[in-house]
Parts: structure tokens; C-alpha cells; sequence
């Protein structure tokens, strides 16, 4: 009777099992046949899936070296759907974990993190209500802006699962892999002429790939790349600091400066200022004095040599900031046709900040800043996008989250005993305020890319540097 019950159960698991298999065929049949695009996503979802299961650190690495090559793909939405991806690996193994009753760690900034995001998350189901100034046309705008800043969260959480595993100056190495296609997009830009590159760069990039005009590398905007450059000049420092034979990273940090000055992006100037400044405040020495001026110096010197560096810099004698002659009425009047990017930003800043008084404490919605003004831009100050799109309340919870992060940098850097950690912790805080600086004029907040390396080294630096131990690898789990 047993035998003839667990046939009949057998039977039965087995029919259900055929069911969805032939449902499976059926779908990917309909799927080969009308989308295959979709097909192929779907299947390399599969493939991704068993690696992020099968060979844990190893994908989460190359995840992460592949971010960086995402952003000339921004038109077919590979960025927004790599995003999405990684949020749903890392909620996928964190119900894996609970439910195999496996720790899942986190530390104490991470719920700081997580309740700062959940925070935001208030401005979306307010314009979904319709209890903002706009319309719930905006929501998808709004939606979309808020999954993207819980993907950080994401980043945070997902790395720190890799404690234990992997030593984290492993992952901070593994980092400079990524660089290798942005500097080598950023020399087809600066060397070939469009005609001469191949056809799908063309094609996917437009007018991206265009040698002798500003350079981007695979980032996107001329901008977002700067930063990028300025992060790992910030890694490439730490590296510097701690190699024996440092010759290699003396070049990198070269190549580094090369490039950032190819961008053509002023804010590179400041942000870097602040960077050099930052780093060699708690080590006021001879050498570290003479290898900041000279890297200084070598990006001033570049720079202005070129035509466009020159124009750029005798802008900025042509506003309001250096020339008492000029107003600011005079400098948003004249920004319209003058092409001075500076006064253009006054503009944009003053026209945002009329549109903000109509709505003083909630402001418009999260990322809806170019909905707003007669510009219709990104607002280049990231404080007066936060201002206008989640008014004073935002503003206050955006101040306190980088204060936060500022003191939580700060106590890791004071109670580091392991020399390297103290000297990475001293990077860290030294791009916070670099970050801090370009927020003044550039739409720091939007640099994607940057923000998933930040949340990264953010994540190791809690980690103890002294001590390293294997664990229980996922491959034997699985």
C-alpha cells in the first residue's frame, strides 16, 4: 500500500514537473519566435543566476568591474536593467539565507542607509497621491529615481557579504580592472575619427565617439567620467602610499591626470584640489608635499595649454563671481546666447530657486528637477535639486545623511590600527569632500557609476584589515 501511495505521489511530481517544463518550452518558444532580444536576456538572467549562486565572489567581482562599461548602453536601458538585476540577486540571496537560516551581515551604518532610503521612498507615494505641486504623470520619473538610489543600498549590502571571503584590499584591487575599457573607449576618442571605429560604437554611441572634443569614455557624459577618474586617483593615492615599489601606480596616477584633463570638465579642477588637499593634511611631510604639487601642477599645466582650457578658465572672469561690473540679472540675461557655462548655472539656480518657493517643505518630487523652470535642465547644484525636489524637510535628511557618513569615516580612520585600513579610510574622507565640492556645480548626485564604487569601498572600510578567514564557500552550499 506504501509502494502503491509513493508511485501515485511519484506519478504525480512527475506530471506537474512535465507541466511547467512544457510551459517553459511554450514560453521560450512564443519568446525565439517574436523576441528573441528577450530570449537572450532571459537566458543569460538563467546563466547569471546559477554563476551569482555557484561562483559567489567571483560574480559579484565581475559585476563589479563590468559597471563601468554600462553607461554608452543608457539608450537601451542595459544600466536601468543591470540595476535592477543586482537588486533582485541580492534580495533573492538574502530570502535564500534567512530561509536556510543563514546570517545575513549588516552593520550599523547599513540600517542607517536602509532608513535614509525608505525615507525617500515618502516623496514617490506623495506624488503618487497627488500631494505634491506635480501631477502623478511624474510618478514613473519619480519611481525610477528612488529604485535607483535603493540599488545603492543594494551594493552596500551585497559587498558586505563578501566579509570573511575575501580580504578587502583584494576588492579594492579588483576595482582598478575596471578602469581598463573606459581609459580604452577614452583613447579611441582621443586618436581615431568616427569613421575609422567600429560600426556598433557608432551606432550605439552617436556622436559620443568623436576624436578631439571632450571625452567620456564608456561613462557617458564628459562629467560622469571625472568622477570616476577623480575616485580612482583617490585609490591610486592609497596605492602609492602603501607600495614598496610604487613605480606602476606613479604611471597610473599619470594616465589618470591625463585623461581627466582630456574631459575638459572644469569641476575636475576643484574636485581634485580638494582631494589633494584632503589627503595630505594628516601627513604633512616632504614627499607627500612634493608628489601633490607636482601632480597639481601637472593638471594645471595641461589644462591650460590647451585652447579649450584657456576659454574655460577666462569665463569665469566674465561673471558675477569675478567681475564686480557684472550682475547676476546681467549674467541670466546674457546666458541665453554667450555660452558661458557659469552664467548659465546662475540662471538655471535662480530659476530653480523661484520654483521652489512655491513649494517650500516638500518640494516637486524625487527627480523631477528638469520638469521644472523655463530651462527644463538638471539643476548642477546637487543641494538646490534636493532643495527643489523634497524641499527644507529633504534637505534636512540629505544634510544629516552625509554628516553621518562623515562622522562614521571619521571614527574608522581614528580607531584603525592596521596602517593600510588607517591610510584607505583617509581616501575615503578625502573624496567625501571632493564629492561635497563638485555638488556645488555639477549633478554629482546623478554620477551613477561613482556611487556604486563609493557604497563599495564605503562597505569594506568597516571590515577588519588585520584579519582574514575563508568561511564555508557557497560553491560546496550549492
Amino acid at each position: 500500500m506504501n509502494i502503491d501511495n509513493s508511485w501515485k505521489a511519484g506519478s504525480r511530481i512527475s506530471l506537474r514537473v512535465g507541466i511547467v517544463a512544457i510551459c517553459i518550452g511554450l514560453i521560450l518558444g512564443i519568446l525565439a519566435g517574436f523576441q528573441p532580444l528577450v530570449l537572450c536576456l532571459a537566458v543569460a538572467a538563467v546563466i547569471l543566476v546559477v554563476c551569482f549562486f555557484t561562483y559567489f565572489e567571483q560574480t559579484v567581482l565581475g559585476l563589479l568591474i563590468l559597471r563601468s562599461s554600462l553607461d554608452i548602453f543608457s539608450a537601451q536601458q542595459v544600466p536601468a536593467a543591470f540595476a535592477i538585476g543586482l537588486d533582485g540577486l541580492t534580495i533573492l540571496y538574502v530570502v535564500l539565507m534567512l530561509l536556510l537560516g543563514r546570517r545575513i551581515i549588516t552593520d550599523k551604518f547599513f540600517w542607517f542607509f536602509a532608513a535614509w532610503v525608505a525615507i525617500q521612498g515618502f516623496w514617490p507615494i506623495l506624488t503618487a497621491i497627488g500631494g505634491l505641486e506635480l501631477e502623478n504623470a511624474f510618478l514613473g520619473d519619480s519611481i525610477r529615481e528612488w529604485v535607483r538610489i535603493f540599488s545603492w543600498l543594494m551594493v552596500y549590502l551585497i559587498i558586505s557579504q563578501l566579509k570573511g571571503r575575501l580580504h578587502p584590499e583584494q576588492i579594492a584591487n579588483t576595482l582598478f580592472f575596471a578602469l581598463i575599457i573606459p581609459l580604452f573607449a577614452a583613447t579611441l576618442q582621443l586618436t581615431l575619427p568616427p569613421y575609422l571605429l567600429p560600426g556598433f560604437l557608432q551606432t550605439i554611441s552617436g556622436s559620443v565617439f568623436e576624436a578631439g572634443s571632450r571625452i567620456n569614455g564608456t561613462l557617458g557624459h564628459p562629467n560622469t567620467f571625472t568622477t570616476f577618474l577623480i575616485l580612482f586617483i583617490g585609490l591610486t593615492y592609497w596605492k602609492v602610499s602603501q607600495t614598496k615599489r610604487p613605480l606602476f601606480w606613479y604611471l597610473l596616477l599619470i594616465v589618470e591626470t591625463f585623461f581627466l584633463v582630456s574631459t575638459k570638465a572644469l569641476v575636475g579642477l576643484p574636485m581634485l584640489v580638494v582631494l589633494l588637499m584632503a589627503l595630505t593634511v594628516t601627513r604633512l611631510n616632504f614627499k607627500s608635499f612634493v608628489g601633490v604639487v607636482v601632480l597639481f601642477g601637472l593638471f594645471v599645466a595641461i589644462f591650460t595649454s590647451t585652447e579649450f582650457g584657456q576659454e574655460k578658465l577666462a569665463t569665469v572672469f566674465e561673471t558675477p563671481l569675478l567681475n564686480p561690473n557684472i550682475t547676476i540679472n546681467d549674467a541670466i540675461l546674457t546666458s541665453w546666447y554667450d555660452g558661458n557655462s557659469f552664467n548659465w548655472r546662475l540662471a538655471q539656480w535662480t530659476f530653480l530657486l523661484q520654483e521652489w518657493k512655491l513649494a517650500p517643505f516638500l518640494g516637486y518630487g524625487l527627480g523631477l528637477t528638469t520638469y521644472l523652470g523655463p530651462i527644463g535642465a538638471y539643476a548642477h547644484n546637487d543641494y538646490i535639486r534636493v532643495l527643489v525636489e523634497e524641499g527644507l524637510i529633504g534637505l534636512f535628511f540629505f544634510l544629516v545623511f552625509y554628516v553621518f557618513q562623515f562622522i562614521h569615516l571619521l571614527k574608522l580612520f581614528l580607531s584603525s590600527t592596521n596602517s593600510s585600513k588607517k591610510r584607505f579610510c583617509l581616501v575615503l574622507i578625502s573624496l567625501f569632500f571632493s564629492a561635497l565640492t563638485g555638488m556645488i556645480t555639477e549633478n554629482i548626485w546623478s554620477h551613477t557609476t561613482f556611487f556604486f564604487y563609493w557604497w563599495t569601498l564605503l562597505s569594506i572600510a568597516r571590515w577588519d584589515w588585520g584579519e582574514f578567514s575563508r568561511g564555508n564557500s557557497l560553491h560546496a552550499s550549492y
